[in-house]
């Protein structure tokens, strides 16, 4: 009797031991899984971008002259990348137009030209990242602002000067997953680019106060 539970005993062993070096054989096939991995550091959003400027400036030598310029609807991407969970970089590409009306004394000139403009704007962001899938961020950076294809209406002829900027950023993306979410942005750009204008054929210069806010909203996508 005791002899048959010792044997009986040996075969649980036997059977448990070879159970155990089957389960060390088969976790030998597979890597281990990292779960702390770090995400890939870059993300682009794509937005639908309201443009929408400051209506002032004004012409050299005439007194109450102003300026206004249409506002505008444009499609925008933007790329970052994130140094840390908290600091990252982002550059926004994007390009629209601007119908350039006098104001003031001269407001009878009308439509003086369409510009189109391309403001490439960087930024260094700071986010936030203790509130779960909503996650604030706020920014600060440099414009430069090209202008190109610029026709005259109710001018001889126009030329609007490149220039720099400042630009201010808040914004938040909400994340429906690890890779996707939606995104709100607003922008401020500072910018006061000079011109050159010829009406009647005289010569004139001046300054465009365009300080167009950004307000963006649309898809983000962390790699």
């Amino acid at each position: 009797m005791v002899t048959d539970r010792l044997g009986v005993a040996r075969g649980i062993a036997a059977a448990v031991a070879l159970f155990v070096a089957g389960q060390q054989a088969v976790a030998a096939d597979f890597e281990p899984v990292d779960v702390a991995a770090p995400k890939n550091p870059w993300q682009i959003r794509l937005r639908a971008l309201g443009v929408l400027t400051e209506d002032s400036g004004y012409v050299n030598g005439i007194p109450g002259s102003d300026l206004s310029y249409s506002d505008t609807v444009t499609p925008e991407l933007d790329i970052s990348y994130y140094f840390t969970d908290n600091l990252a970089a982002e550059l926004i590409l994007g390009t629209t137009y601007a119908k350039i009306d006098g104001g003031g004394t001269i407001s009878g000139l009308g439509e003086i030209g369409k510009v189109w403009v391309l403001p490439p704007t960087l930024t260094l962001q700071y986010h936030f990242t203790n509130f779960g899938a909503f996650k604030p961020y706020v920014g600060a950076g440099a414009t430069y602002a090209m202008f190109y294809n610029q026709d005259a209406t109710n001018a001889d002829d126009i030329d609007v000067k490149d220039t720099f900027g400042g630009a201010l950023q808040v914004g938040f993306d909400y994340m429906v997953n690890e890779h996707w979410g939606v995104n709100f942005d607003v922008k401020k750009l500072f910018l006061e680019p000079k011109y050159d204008v010829t009406v009647g054929g005289t010569a004139l210069t001046g300054k465009a106060k365009l300080n167009p806010w950004l307000i963006g909203t649309g898809v983000t996508y962390r790699f």
